[in-house]
C-alpha cells in the first residue's frame, strides 16, 4: 500500500456548491519526494470569504492563468497517484472528513472514477490510536510549517506520519 497525504484548500465548507480551489499531495515514503500540487478554478459563483482568505488567494486570482478546470486537475491528479502511490493508493489526510469530501467529490464529478477507490484514513485518529489518548494531537511531530498552502501542508503531515510508524514499529 502507498500512503498519500493530501491536503486541499475550498472557499467553501461542502463541495459543489463552493469549489476546492488548491490540492497537494505527496507519497509518504522517506525522502517525501513524489509531490503534487495544483491550483484549481471554482466552479461555482458562491464563496466565504473567510474560507477563502485562509487560501492566501483573492477570488480574481482564482480565475487566472495559474488555476486549472476541475477535469483537468482530476486527471492530472488521477495520473500522479497512479504513477507515484503503487500498488495500491491510500488516502491520508489531516481533516480527512474535508479533505476527502471535497476530492472524492471532484473525482467522480469531473472524471468518474477515483483511484483511492472509497476509503481515507484520518492522520489524528492514527495518532491518538498509537498514544492510547483521544486528546492527544500530532501536530507537534510536524516540521514544515502548516502554511495553508496544500503542499507545504501534506509534507508537514507526512513528515509526521513517518514519525508516527517508525513508533508504530
Amino acid at each position: 500500500m502507498a500512503y498519500v497525504m493530501v491536503d486541499i484548500e475550498a472557499d467553501g465548507p461542502i463541495p459543489g456548491d463552493y469549489s476546492m480551489i488548491a490540492l497537494g499531495g505527496v507519497v509518504v515514503e522517506p525522502g517525501l519526494e513524489s509531490r503534487f500540487r495544483i491550483l484549481i478554478r471554482p466552479i461555482s459563483d458562491r464563496f466565504v470569504a473567510d474560507a477563502l482568505a485562509v487560501s492566501g488567494f483573492t477570488r480574481e486570482e482564482c480565475f487566472g492563468p495559474d488555476f486549472v478546470d476541475g477535469a483537468t486537475a482530476m486527471e492530472t491528479f488521477a495520473r500522479w497517484v497512479k504513477e507515484h502511490a503503487t500498488p495500491r493508493p491510500m488516502f491520508v489526510s489531516d481533516n480527512n472528513g474535508f479533505d476527502w469530501m471535497f476530492v472524492a467529490w471532484y473525482f467522480h464529478h469531473f472524471i468518474g472514477r477515483n483511484p483511492f477507490g472509497h476509503s481515507s484514513t484520518n492522520l489524528g485518529s492514527l495518532y491518538k490510536g498509537l498514544v492510547r489518548d483521544m486528546k492527544k494531537n500530532f501536530k507537534h511531530l510536524r516540521e514544515t510549517p502548516h502554511t495553508h498552502d496544500p503542499l507545504d501542508d501534506a509534507i508537514g503531515n507526512a513528515q509526521a506520519m513517518l514519525t508516527i510508524l517508525e513508533e508504530m514499529q
